[in-house]
């Protein structure tokens, strides 16, 4: 069930066998870690056993398939990131099971750091508050493949012990990171379709844009689309993180709507403009669309000054 990894001073095995009822550990660790510290280690594998057994044993089949289709040649960049944080997550969880039978992070995090490094004395103290100055210093975020670094793992079991279930958030942040458009896993890539889906559900709501052609084109990337309550700017807002690749997608998707219908003439832009001014991508939109309408900078200006007057126009003759 467990084997120490990755530290030249550690070789060190935990067995656990069900049928059995029968636990053994063996190795040098037994010598570099106290009691408590043995005591999270087992908790953290039998978390593991938990883990697989709860709910029919679907998290097991989850990560059986998961593995499965990211070793496959034809799997793609979402298939091997999603059993990544799966593994990740499962890690992460199997550290809450230490921390359940210890009531202590200490010790989970000081154990943690000996089979790491071989240490034979850690402060869990010292570890956590050179954790911290980390975070405080930048945005980061695992780039483990199976287990995350142990700094964060020691970050989070103190975020657990501090604020429970409220640590989630701050957990998700550091496992996932920001979120980009090229490195989303399965999951993400659904969350990114129903915002997708959000914003066009804004984006389409004057009755002057729902052309034949334009609903078409909804259809494109959503079969069953159809116009429904509008969404509050405030919750497409939330959506939007000051990421570069993600705000690119949405200004790509409002322009893909600006040249759909022909005869709307410069009606499409100008409302763009205003989405994207309400969503605060202005600026990157403006740079995108100049370039890939081939407009000049001075025509673009002057219908941006008259973007907010066509608009209202348009609502009043819509009515």
């Amino acid at each position: 069930v467990y084997q120490a990894q990755n530290s030249p001073q550690i070789n060190a095995a935990l067995y656990f066998i069900p049928g059995e009822g029968h636990i053994v550990f063996s190795g040098a660790a037994l010598t570099l870690l106290t009691a408590d510290e043995i005591k999270s280690v087992i908790g953290h594998e039998l978390a593991h056993y938990q883990l697989w057994e709860r709910d029919c044993g679907d998290f097991q089949i989850a990560d059986r398939m998961l593995q499965a289709v990211a070793a496959d040649p034809r799997a793609s960049g979402s298939h091997e990131e999603s059993a990544r944080r799966f593994q990740l997550y499962t890690e992460i969880f199997s550290d809450r099971g230490s921390l359940c039978v210890t009531g202590n992070a200490h010790p989970v995090i000081s154990g943690l750091v000996k089979i790491e490094t071989g240490l034979a004395q850690v402060s869990a103290v010292s570890y956590l508050k050179q954790a911290y100055e980390i975070f405080a210093k930048t945005v980061v975020a695992t780039e483990g493949i199976s287990h995350p670094e142990t700094f964060i793992r020691a970050r989070a079991l103190a975020l657990w012990q501090e604020q429970g279930d409220r640590a989630a958030a701050s957990i998700v942040d550091m496992i996932e990171g920001v979120a980009r458009i090229n490195e989303l896993d399965l999951i993400g890539q659904g969350r990114w379709s129903r915002n997708t889906r959000h914003l066009l559900e804004h984006f389409l709501q004057p009755k002057w844009f729902q052309t034949p052609a334009v609903l078409g084109h909804a259809r494109q990337f959503f079969g069953d689309f159809r116009m429904g309550k509008p969404n509050e700017i405030s919750d497409l807002k939330a959506i939007i993180p000051r990421e570069e690749s993600i705000q690119e997608y949405f200004c790509y998707l409002l322009l893909d709507f600006v040249t759909v219908d022909r005869d709307l003439n410069e009606m499409p832009l100008a409302a763009a403009l205003e989405c994207s001014r309400q969503l605060e991508i202005e600026e990157p939109f403006e740079k995108l669309a100049i370039k890939e309408l081939k407009m000049k900078v001075r025509d673009f200006k002057k219908l941006k000054e008259q973007a907010a007057e066509m608009l209202v126009a348009a609502g009043v003759a819509g009515e």
